[in-house]
């Protein structure tokens, strides 16, 4: 059986975790491939409001099986919290499958995201600092610490004891911060073990034997392909690679298993911390202040205001090609509801080498050039008509059919469901996805 994948078209916050949570009803398996608790997932269901970190959205159905994979950094406490969370309310974890070769999040990896942070200054990156950069680099430095070493105390003991060696002397010779204790890192992470083991197990095998008896897989990625690490707008990104060939790496999975590739997309789009946004509108804006308000553009883990602007169509036609997009879901369409003109990002104005102005139809590869594109809209007609009790498309008023229509024709692939209201409920399935 083949599987689906879902991954965000822009810069996060596209509102993955209503259709991870959508399809999840129709999965066994739903596996979170990359990331840390830098990523929040909000679903709404049945009136209530549930906010993720780690665990992916599928717990909320007793006959799926959430499973954290490999390729995601994990903080034991912050998803001990967020079982405790569930269980609060009489939600079941013990299905919850945790890999053995995630890597922890310590404590010095918290203390480094800050103080880097701090001493870029102007130049900082906006991390959440919550430690996720840093974990990542020492898993790519070969000196992280993996959830299976919590079942080995000695070699936790070890690996600690290395780490903290260097990471000390950081942080006290580069940084003046007080050194950490070893002996109290020590007590506090072994104390988690009772909790997680047994949750740790093999993912790649059960994941494949799930595959190799026709059960139908979800893979769940956190943020979204702008911030990718090897695509994104870097250095204003992730530390992993959320894009669809990373639930491949963050899964333990080929390419041949993955049949639905499902990329999710703001009717309009917003940026949380720092980078380049072609087609962001000015602070102070009355349409990008009604957006924000009427979406309630903050961060689901920082309270951050997100910055806001109109669709970019640029963006999403280089999303479609980097992650080889089935489809598009398109959320957040009534908060467009009492504009009179939309707008569609359709191309760039960069500088030309010969001076002037020319128009550039792709996304730019070259930073110096992304930073000094200038958007180039097409405007559309408005609904001025609320939608959120619509329940099929050609209800939907006609500049609103209009608008995701031109949309599909943007993206080059269809678009699948457009969610009228922040309810799971509120999903309008179009028939390509029926």
């Amino acid at each position: 059986m083949p599987a689906t994948v879902i991954v965000g078209t822009q810069w996060g916050d596209e509102g993955k975790g209503r259709f991870t949570d959508l399809l999840s009803k129709e999965s066994e398996l739903v596996v979170r491939y990359q990331g840390g608790h830098n990523a929040g997932h909000t679903i709404v269901a049945d009136g209530e409001v549930l906010q993720l970190q780690l665990v992916p959205s599928g717990i909320l159905y007793p006959y799926v099986v959430p499973v954290i994979g490999n390729g995601v950094v994990v903080d034991p406490k912050v998803l001990i919290d967020e079982l405790d969370m569930l269980e609060g309310r009489g939600i079941d974890t013990q299905r919850l499958r945790l890999s053995g070769n995630a890597h922890l999040i310590m404590p010095y990896h918290q203390e480094l995201d800050m103080v880097s942070e701090r001493f870029l200054g102007k130049n900082k990156l906006g991390t959440t600092k919550r430690g996720i950069g840093p974990a990542y680099a020492d898993k790519a430095a070969r000196v992280g610490i993996r959830i299976q070493d919590l079942l080995d105390e000695k070699i936790f003991a070890e690996k600690l004891d290395l780490a903290l060696r260097e990471k000390n002397q950081v942080l006290a010779k580069v940084y003046n911060r007080l050194p950490l204790d070893r002996d109290e890192l020590l007590e506090r992470y072994l104390s988690y073990r009772p909790r997680l083991e047994p949750m740790i197990c093999d993912t790649v095998a059960l994941i494949h034997d799930e595959l190799e008896t026709g059960k139908r897989v979800l893979f769940e990625g956190a943020q979204a392909t702008f911030l990718d690490l090897d695509h994104g707008t870097y250095p204003f990104v992730t530390s992993s690679n959320p894009t669809a060939g990373g639930a491949c790496i963050g899964a333990g999975v080929g390419p041949r298993h993955l049949d639905r590739i499902i990329g999710v997309t703001k009717a309009y789009t917003t940026r949380v911390g720092s980078g380049p946004f072609p087609a962001e509108l000015a602070e102070g804006d009355a349409v990008g202040d009604l957006l924000v308000e009427r979406g309630h553009e903050y961060g689901t883990n920082t309270g951050r205001r997100r910055r806001p602007g109109w669709l970019d169509a640029v963006m999403l036609r280089h999303a479609v090609r980097l992650n080889s997009l089935t489809e598009v879901a398109l959320t957040k369409l009534d908060v467009l509801s009492p504009i009179p003109e939309v707008k569609v990002c359709v191309a760039y104005e960069v500088p030309s080498p010969s001076g002037g102005w020319e128009r550039l139809e792709g996304f730019p590869y070259h930073q110096s050039v992304l930073h000094k594109a200038r958007p180039v809209y097409e405007t559309l007609p408005g609904w001025q008509a609320e939608v959120e009790t619509v329940t099929e498309f050609d209800d939907l008023p006609p500049a609103a059919r209009d608008y995701v229509r031109f949309i599909e024709q943007c993206a080059g692939v269809p678009v699948s469901y457009v969610a009228v209201g922040p309810s799971r409920e509120q999903t309008v399935v179009l028939p390509v996805a029926a």
